[in-house]
């Protein structure tokens, strides 16, 4: 940016010195060279000499090239279909934590390359994390964040793309959780 600054005040100055009367005078360590005749007075002195200087040597810049147009992506083709796949509809998962795999279909493929992803509700709870692939575990930690306190729950997924906005959901899918239970006998 400095460069531009010298370049253009040295046109400023070249164009202005062109405009007025260039004075050389002799000094003690060389010519001076002044806009005035001599120092300090309107009058020339005998020893100093009007400079005839050339017609500046001026040249237009090229035009400038046009902003290049970003190049728009391929649209990405609209998802068709998305749907769980594990855990089954009214299927049952059995598990002491609450962990458990989930698997979804989707069709076309996810578009992980333009920033999708896959988002999942547990419960009604959006679940913090989201996933990248078609297979994934819900963890424990997710399942005592969100899980309802009962033997029935409800998962969904649906696809968000990278600014936030959700492009599909699949239906609720409901299924069982049972736990392992200790039980005493009385002796």
């Amino acid at each position: 940016m400095k460069t531009i600054h010298y370049f253009l005040l040295g046109i400023f100055v070249s164009a202005s010195a062109a405009a007025q009367t260039i004075y050389e005078t002799p000094g003690k360590n060389g010519p001076v060279f002044s806009d005035l005749p001599s120092e300090g007075r309107d009058l020339p002195s005998p020893e100093t000499t009007e400079m005839k200087l050339p017609p500046l040597n001026l040249s237009d810049s090229p035009p400038a090239a046009p902003p290049a147009q970003p190049t728009p992506a391929p649209a990405a083709a609209p998802y068709q279909s998305l749907s769980i796949s594990q855990p089954a509809s009214g299927g049952t998962i059995h598990s002491n934590t609450g962990q458990f795999s989930v698997q979804v279909a989707i069709d076309p493929a996810l578009q992980v390359d333009q920033g999708d992803v896959l988002v999942v509700s547990l419960d009604n709870h959006v679940l913090p994390r989201t996933h990248t692939t078609l297979q994934f575990e819900i963890s424990a930690s997710e399942w005592q964040m969100a899980a309802a306190d009962n033997v029935e729950h409800q998962l969904q997924v649906s696809v968000m793309d990278r600014s936030g906005k959700l492009l599909l959901t699949s239906a609720p899918q409901n299924f069982y959780a049972h736990r392992a239970t200790q039980s005493h006998r009385a002796r």
